[in-house]
């Protein structure tokens, strides 16, 4: 088991920059593959990354790549999500995610969810 933290967030003008955090206090917390969902007003929470539990293995979406950078630092226990050229589709409540399982990019993947951190972008 594992309980999620999540920091940063806010409001940012466009092409602005942006990092998310995502902690956890269980040692348990560098085995697991972490992955960051949004949802945006009227829509379905969808996929945007995830990294493996030694940060080797990446995974983006498409409408994210080039712009965001995962990584993570086991020693603080904490993934981080690096938003560069922010844009006004990027406007969502962010949510990190935990899971031991195979398949990143699905939802029901994933066990143990952060209390979902919202970004605001501005034109």
């Amino acid at each position: 088991q594992v309980t999620l933290i999540q920091s940063g967030g806010g409001l940012v003008q466009a092409g602005g920059s942006l990092r998310l955090s995502c902690a956890a206090s269980e040692r348990t917390f560098s085995s697991y593959v972490i992955g960051w969902f949004r949802q945006a007003p009227g829509k379905e929470r969808e996929f945007v990354a995830a990294i493996n539990w030694n940060g080797e293995r990446k995974k983006y979406a498409d409408s994210v790549k080039g712009r965001y950078t995962i990584s993570r630092d086991n020693t603080k226990n904490t993934v981080y999500l690096e938003k560069n050229s922010l844009k006004r589709e990027d406007t969502a409540v962010y949510c990190c995610g935990a899971t031991d399982g195979s398949t990143w990019s699905e939802r029901p993947s994933y066990g143990y969810w952060g209390q979902g951190t919202p970004v605001t972008v501005s034109s």
